[in-house]
């Protein structure tokens, strides 16, 4: 019983690791995707450089709101997993 309880709390520990890990590269690679493409549609429309450059800081923006919210859930299940204890 008592060896079950910890491997729970051991596996809630990697979990919120490796979850955190993951939402620090999906957030990475969209702020990356995003700067690129407005990148690549400024040097196609320069005229349209105010628009874009605003899309794409909303866009950001949004991109790591999510992010963070992963990294709170992650949190969350670490410290629920180590208050367990």
């Amino acid at each position: 019983m008592l060896l079950s309880m910890l491997m729970d709390m051991q596996f809630a520990v990697m979990g919120a690791g490796i979850g955190a890990g993951l939402v620090a590269i999906g957030a990475g690679i969209g702020i990356g995707q995003i700067g690129g493409s407005a990148m690549e549609a400024m040097a196609r429309q320069p005229e349209a450089f105010g628009k874009i450059q605003t899309a794409m800081l909303v866009i950001a923006a949004l991109v790591e709101v999510i992010a963070l919210f992963g990294v709170v859930v992650c949190f969350l299940i670490y410290t629920a997993g180590t208050a367990a204890a």
